[in-house]
């Protein structure tokens, strides 16, 4: 049985990193910080566990030094497809990290305890009172009432918080299925790699000197990884001996109308989300984690819900992108074929997508390559 105080500056909901990071934001600026979760740690979830350089920097704003835990770097992103040859390009700066969900949430939760946030593992949340009359919101809480200043909802894609502050409004709703295994397989590449097939992709990722995460994602949600590998026989060969259970997830692109109310404000997935193939998902819940403290530390929920739209627009153009070419096999063939054949101009794709090169920038220098996906 959790020992609930009564009052809290800030009640988060979800444990999971979203949660984590709005905890340890709000931390650092001050604020006292319960965060309640009906699991336990570590707390896992399916995917790729890769995180982008943006996303490592995004970290450091939080005072989390993933570069500290032990996980396998990755220098940039691979694509392949079979009868194309593959593409690949180095981040402009800085590496990539290959990390377990569970170690990085082990880390997170070490990090919260020393930042000094308040847990209630285990807690059964069954309600919000947005707007409590005697101290602004409360959150019922194994059948206790705590009266709280704000409340955050970082419970996820099916967040509880946003249908209870009607938030569940979207402009957009789409999803794709994804599995994961790890191996115990050495990385037999410095990259992050995408495997493009017709009805799927392949996500390789390295987490350690002799492991890697594999995951699968497609539009089916009954396509596993025992049927996706036979698409992809040269990631097959070298993945010998057996995985580790394998653990499904929903990629969703969930664009929400808002996602504050009141003294409610949502963060991580249940803020909306893009699809897993950018890689980006880390990334965006460290920002929004940042944003949403200092708007907390002014009063003002409004600035929340105008970074929180400006961060997503990268993120969300580029899954834009990318998702197109997972629909458009002619497409994507020749995209392919062209950044094979054009490194820099992957190269500066690439570095538009985790935010050192700007749209307009690329897009300036970068004519040539729509030029090129006519012609090839």
């Amino acid at each position: 049985m959790n020992l609930l105080p009564r009052s809290t500056d800030v009640f988060v909901i979800g444990g999971g990193p979203a949660g984590l990071a709005a905890a340890i934001a709000a931390r650092r600026r001050g604020f006292q910080v319960l965060l309640a979760d009906c699991s336990v740690p570590p707390i896992d979830k399916a995917c790729g566990e890769g995180i982008m350089p943006d996303g490592l920097a995004a970290a450091r704003s939080l005072g989390i030094d993933l570069t500290a835990s032990g996980a396998q770097p990755f220098r940039g992103i691979r694509f392949c497809a079979p009868g194309v040859p593959a593409a690949e390009a180095p981040f402009p700066s800085g590496h990539g990290l290959g990390l377990r969900r569970t170690a990085l949430h082990h880390l997170m939760v070490e990090h919260a305890l020393q930042a000094g946030v308040q847990f209630a593992w285990g807690a059964r949340i069954t309600g919000i009172r947005p707007n409590d009359a005697d101290a602004g919101a409360a959150v019922e809480a194994d059948g206790r009432l705590v009266r709280t200043r704000w409340i955050v909802g970082a419970d996820g894609g099916h967040s509880a918080v946003r249908r209870w502050a009607g938030l569940d409004a979207s402009h957009r709703d789409s999803r794709r299925f994804g599995f994961r295994r790890h191996y115990a397989v050495a990385p037999w590449s410095e990259f992050m790699e995408i495997h493009w097939g017709d009805a799927c992709q392949l996500y390789i990722t390295p987490v350690g000197p002799e492991e890697i995460c594999v995951v699968s994602i497609s539009r089916n949600p009954h396509l596993r990884l025992d049927d996706a590998l036979p698409q992809f026989p040269d990631v097959a060969r070298r993945l010998s001996g057996p995985g580790t259970l394998e653990r499904g997830g929903v990629s969703a692109s969930r664009r929400l109308k808002a996602v504050c109310r009141g003294r409610v404000a949502l963060v991580g997935d249940a803020s909306g989300s893009v699809d897993a193939i950018t890689g980006e998902g880390l990334c965006l819940l460290f920002q929004q984690a940042v944003a949403l403290a200092a708007a907390l530390d002014a009063g003002d929920l409004a600035l929340y819900q105008a970074e929180h739209r400006r961060i997503g627009r990268r993120p969300e153009f580029m899954a834009d992108v990318m998702l197109l070419l997972d629909r458009r096999t002619r497409l994507r063939r020749r995209a392919l074929r062209t950044m094979a054949s054009h490194p820099r101009l992957f190269a500066r794709m690439l570095a538009m997508h985790v935010g050192q090169l700007s749209p307009l920038d690329f897009f300036t220098n970068g004519l040539a390559f729509g030029w090129r996906l006519l012609t090839l």
